[in-house]
């Protein structure tokens, strides 16, 4: 009877010890609203969408998009630094509220985390320099397309490599694969079309140009799983500031283009 009770005493302490982590998320934009701040995950080496300036602030369309939401919502922004591989894991351990950094909606990520309406969009593409002789998949056989480690270039790329039998070569982040393809190191790369062109002004000998298109993706605002009501929350600001048209302001002040048309309905 003695080990009963104490087995029994065990499990009520370690449902007490468990009970608030499980629940700290469950209420979480209340939990926001009552702390004052918002911490965002957001990658500051992908420009245009993050980056820092000459005095070290960060700027881009997901900063801004970041600070328009904290603005709205009456709260302090934090930003929390990440790159491609971290932003969700940021997510799951509560290292950030939420990820608003070209996170792009896929089968696979939606299994880990949920989703907001999508507040911009990303255009995947093979970039190579103006030179090269690449129009579509077979153009890439033999060769080395380099990706940044866990973005969505990687993951599509890799599960493509052995059939169309190509190399994948991979850095940590966005900053270092450009350099890398500046240099003249990376003879291609799998990105957004948006750092291609940059990747192009940086070395206009070499001239890297999108030549096709892997896929056009939503980018949304990532957030953990089981959190309905930030969720809804998210998701009436996206509209609202997608009709208003403060949304597409951002991204034509960075990207030089509209957003698409369907997004702005």
């Amino acid at each position: 009877m003695r080990n009963i009770r104490n087995f029994l005493a065990i499990g009520a302490l370690c449902a007490a010890l468990v009970a608030p982590s499980a629940s700290a998320f469950a209420n979480s934009y209340e939990d926001l609203i009552a702390s004052g701040k918002i911490r965002v995950s957001t990658d500051l080496a992908i420009p245009p969408s993050g980056m820092l300036d000459a005095n070290l602030k960060p700027v881009g369309s997901d900063v801004e998009t970041a600070e328009l939401l904290a603005k709205d919502w009456g709260l302090t922004l934090e930003f929390v630094e990440t790159t491609g591989a971290t932003r969700i894991p940021n997510l799951q351990t509560n290292k950030a509220d939420i990820v608003i950094s070209t996170l792009s909606v896929t089968p696979q990520r939606a299994e880990v985390i949920d989703f907001s309406t999508p507040y911009a969009a990303l255009r995947s593409v093979i970039g190579a320099p103006a030179g090269s002789e690449i129009k579509d998949w077979e153009d890439l056989k033999g060769k080395t397309v380099t990706v940044t480690r866990g973005t969505t270039q990687d993951t599509e790329l890799t599960a493509l490599a052995s059939e169309r039998g190509f190399n994948v070569a991979r850095y940590d982040d966005d900053a270092t694969m450009v350099t890398a393809a500046v240099s003249g190191q990376a003879q291609m790369v799998a990105t957004s079309e948006t750092i291609v062109n940059q990747i192009g002004e940086r070395n206009k000998t070499l001239a890297f140009e999108p030549k096709f298109v892997i896929r056009t993706f939503d980018l949304a605002i990532g957030v953990r799983k089981n959190e309905p009501e930030l969720l809804e929350k998210l998701n009436v600001w996206v509209s609202e500031n997608l009709k208003n048209g403060k949304l597409n302001t951002i991204y034509e002040k960075y990207h030089g283009a509209s957003l698409p048309k369907e997004m702005l309905k």
